[in-house]
């Protein structure tokens, strides 16, 4: 590691620090309760409840469990399908497979179901954070369990974290990254480079299956780091010395990586359906100013008021860290920097050097202060066009930020804990500060809803009966982000292992976007317009001849031999007419039938 655990000018510890198991048993017990209070509002019914904000997020998850499963269960392809998007099926290494979490998991998706797996990953993601943190701290970086365990559970229960809770496995696997960043300076001084590489290739083959975007900014993250770290006079020497092993290192991870992840980065970068950058706008998508000093919404603060909307929605809450949180930051700063040798000021620097970049990489191409846009041009206008870059996100480079404010934390407790300011006063107050900075973000359980039931057409695998083996079926309204329905019902049939059948649309990101960027879902055609037209607005629309012609081409170019309409439809962002989509199908289709507890039409082959 570049640091020692001391916080002290001298003397210097050893670099391993005795494992205290009473510890680390209680920073697990409080990083599961946590985890579990969080999602607590899903486990009251994990298949019957949504997560409010983000329900779509949620299907397509777990769809991706059941899906990547029953793929590799049945020898199929796990990275791209033809069950989605008949007929041009979709490529899922442009999108966040979760392919490892969908094979380790398969047994318990098959025994429980997708939405019950969904909640153990999300649940384990939030404590397994706090807790790989907690290790990486305790064991190479500070001295006091009580240091590491602020810091661990500081970061894993950060606000950008607590945020991409809701839904998104990808981010909250942020155990992942002091996995990265251990096995990364492991190379330093490694006697058995080859070897540490190939470990940290590995893993970095696990985590692109996992969290891309995330592997992504951890690498841009360490690479800044190590740079400003090797840069420092009091390093370079041992920098330069380091280097010939460092780099054998990394040729080994990339070798590793490289074969593991040929075919998926392959078909990212030149398979079917790919597609370059993203349809997300940077500008909306990029963290506010004032942001940084503002509260969560799923926090104390936040439930008494406090909390800001100047995020682009409730999951990207990327930064929020509270005003007294960020005055405490730069306090520890300063006062490890006083205490601090030559080494260890280089590690600081190098900290807040790296925190500073991410600060400004997260306000996207132009600033925005308080939801005002200000026209101030920014570094990050000059790098989101390249490639990679182009398919990020900016305002998540803030949740960078969260682990360095972490590790001051961690340093700066265990500086409190091993020599503590003399007069009593001080540190009363330094305590206080600690107290009055984090309790307000301490996270509170997520937002739920009960979202509607799977039609017994479904779940008595009823379904068979009206499709071919294979054959397409499609619910109305069609599959959307939208409108989750249809992904859902295929991973329910994909998990108890009833068939296959297919879908027309779907959610996923795809290319069809402006510039030949990506698009959430296909492009619209006309029979999935009027459907969607009549469940929001409750309008049955004007249906002509030339409509019904059109209708009918949409069904041949999807190969679609059932429409099934349930009687409660799950919209994720608005409530859906149900009434006005039959009257709708009816109007396009002819009168349908009742089958179970959905109104189903025939659509005649040839």
């Amino acid at each position: 590691m570049p640091t020692s655990p001391s916080v002290a000018p001298a003397p210097t510890p050893p670099p391993r620090v005795t494992r205290n198991r009473r510890a680390d048993l209680i920073v697990a017990l409080v990083a599961l309760a946590l985890a579990v209070w969080v999602t607590s509002g899903l486990w009251r019914d994990p298949n019957a409840r949504a997560i409010t904000v983000n329900s779509s997020d949620q299907a397509l998850f777990e769809w991706l469990l059941a899906f990547g499963g029953h793929a590799v269960t049945h020898g199929d392809n796990p990275l791209f399908t033809y069950l989605v998007n008949v007929p041009d099926g979709v490529n899922l290494a442009v999108n966040t497979s979760i392919t490892v979490y969908a094979v380790v998991f398969a047994p318990l998706t098959f025994l429980v179901g997708p939405s019950a797996t969904f909640l153990v990953i999300l649940t384990l993601n939030l404590a397994a954070t706090a807790l790989a943190w907690y290790w990486l701290l305790s064991r190479h970086l500070v001295r006091s369990p009580l240091a590491a365990a602020v810091g661990g559970l500081f970061i894993g229960f950060s606000p950008g974290m607590v945020s991409h809770a809701n839904a998104h496995l990808n981010w909250t696997a942020g155990w992942l990254v002091p996995l990265l960043v251990w096995r990364t300076f492991a190379l330093r001084g490694s006697r058995r480079p080859l070897r540490d590489g190939a470990i940290l290739g590995l893993l970095v083959a696990v985590a692109f299956s996992i969290a891309a975007e995330g592997l992504f900014f951890t690498a841009l993250a360490l690479g800044v780091f190590v740079a400003v770290w090797a840069l420092h006079p009091a390093h370079r020497a041992e920098a330069r010395a380091a280097l010939p092993g460092f780099l054998r290192g990394l040729a080994a991870t990339a070798v590793v990586a490289g074969v593991l992840l040929a075919y998926p980065l392959w078909l990212h970068f030149a398979g079917p359906q790919r597609f370059h950058g993203t349809g997300f706008d940077a500008v909306i998508h990029s963290e506010d100013v004032v942001a940084f000093g503002a509260y969560p919404r799923r926090s104390l603060a936040g439930e008494v008021g406090l909390g800001t909307r100047l995020a682009p929605n409730p999951t990207e809450e990327n930064s929020f860290f509270g005003l007294p949180l960020l005055l405490l930051a730069v306090a520890c700063f300063v006062a490890l920097w006083r205490r601090a040798d030559a080494g260890r000021r280089a590690t600081l620097w190098a900290l807040g050097v790296t925190a500073v970049v991410f600060t400004v990489l997260s306000f996207g191409p132009e600033a925005k202060v308080d939801g005002r846009r200000t026209d101030l041009p920014m570094p990050f206008d000059l790098l989101g066009h390249l490639p990679v870059v182009n398919a990020a996100l900016p305002a998540r480079l803030a949740l960078v930020v969260a682990p360095v404010i972490g590790v001051l934390l961690a340093y700066a407790v265990d500086l409190l804990r091993a020599d503590p300011p003399r007069r009593p006063a001080a540190r009363r107050a330094w305590w206080a500060a600690f107290a009055v900075a984090l309790l307000p973000l301490l996270p509170t359980p997520l937002l739920t809803i009960e979202r509607e039931p799977i039609p017994r057409f479904v779940t008595a695998g009823t379904w068979r009966d009206h499709v071919s083996p294979g054959g397409v079926l499609t619910p109305v309204p069609l599959t959307l982000d939208v409108y989750p329905d249809g992904q859902r019902w295929q991973a329910y049939a994909l998990a108890h292992r009833q068939g296959e059948f297919a879908i027309p649309s779907g959610f996923f990101l795809g290319p069809g976007g402006p510039d030949g960027r990506g698009r959430i879902g296909p492009t619209p055609r006309p029979f999935g317009a009027l459907v969607d037209q009549a469940g929001r607005t409750g309008l049955v629309p004007i249906v002509t001849e030339g409509t019904i012609q059109e209708v009918r081409a949409d069904l041949r170019h999807w190969r679609i031999e059932t429409i099934v309409l349930a009687d409660e439809v799950h919209g994720a962002k608005w409530p859906v007419d149900e009434e006005a989509i039959r009257r709708t199908v009816t109007a396009l289709l002819g009168p349908p039938e009742r089958v179970d507890d959905v109104w189903l039409w025939r659509v005649p082959q040839g």
